[in-house]
């Protein structure tokens, strides 16, 4: 299925692009320009972008490295107690 009309992108060139990035290193954060950016492209008008970000979260190799969930929690406490 084609998510990105601007750039003919679809729901496997997504994936592909997270399995791969995913592959290559397994603590990066994957996000929707980084998607863009392993598959040569760049975001148009935008409009794919609710669709983008749903294919994205369907795949099961997009999830945070544990060494950085709560990470933001863990800086928040930090600031508190200095």
């Amino acid at each position: 299925m084609i998510v990105c009309s601007c750039n003919a992108i679809s729901d496997t060139d997504i994936h592909a692009a997270i399995d791969w990035m995913r592959a290559a290193d397994p603590r990066t954060i994957i996000t929707p320009g980084k998607v863009y950016h392993a598959l040569g492209k760049r975001p148009d008008c935008g409009g794919c972008m609710p669709l983008f970000l749903s294919t994205m979260r369907k795949n099961d190799n997009l999830e945070v490295p544990a060494e950085l969930r709560g990470l933001r929690e863990t800086l928040r406490k930090r600031k508190s107690h200095t």
